[in-house]
């Protein structure tokens, strides 16, 4: 009995121990997935396919279209959605106002999560611009009620949709044609003479 308790104890430290072992590979369990989405043997993986891999793009046809319009580059050069992709090139994208300069550490063509992803390049784009705080235009207070005329001409100019206030289209000046301006007051018309 007590060479089975024994045994025991000892079965219960090698479950300890691979217990350990599988917490220090929860970090590995990204490369796992990585590994798992990868081309098989002597298989290449497309640029379009890569980056919207790596969540560059919402889809492959967006990566496609971004490098048909030359907003993809390899190692310097644009290239077309086939171009083949290795570890160690580096790929400028050019998206949403942004560009991102990437380094390719590892090539795979099935979409994985963004945690995934990032294992698979470095990232060495310049920071984002600062967002701009900018207040909101228009917003009224709540209970000031209908907008007046007035209220609704500066609303309308200060997000840009109205004319110049000085007489321009939609303004309140004088009209450019001279012919309304000297007919001002009388009525005109057939069979009036004015």
């Amino acid at each position: 009995m007590a060479s089975e308790s024994a045994g025991e104890e000892m079965a219960g430290a090698d479950a300890v121990d691979t217990g350990a072992e599988d917490t220090g590979k929860l970090d590995t369990g990204a490369t796992v997935a990585a590994d798992a989405a990868g081309p098989a043997n002597g298989e290449t993986v497309r640029i379009d396919s890569w980056i919207w891999s790596v969540r560059l793009v919402k889809t492959r046809s967006m990566g496609a279209a971004a490098c048909r319009g030359g907003h993809v580059r390899v190692n310097g050069e644009r290239v077309k959605p086939a171009y083949a992709v290795r570890v160690g090139d580096e790929v400028r994208l050019r998206h949403a106002g942004r560009e991102r300069i990437l380094v390719v550490k590892r090539v795979i063509r099935k979409r994985v999560g963004a945690p995934v992803a990032v294992e698979c390049y470095v990232d060495n784009s310049p920071p984002p611009p600062p967002r701009e705080a900018v207040a909101p235009i228009g917003i009224r207070d709540r209970g000031t009620g209908r907008p007046t005329k007035r209220d609704r001409r500066e609303l309308e100019r200060l997000r840009g949709f109205g004319g110049p206030p000085d007489g321009g289209p939609g303004g309140t000046g004088t009209p450019d044609d001279p012919e309304k301006q000297s007919n001002t007051g009388k009525q005109s018309g057939p069979g009036k003479q004015g």
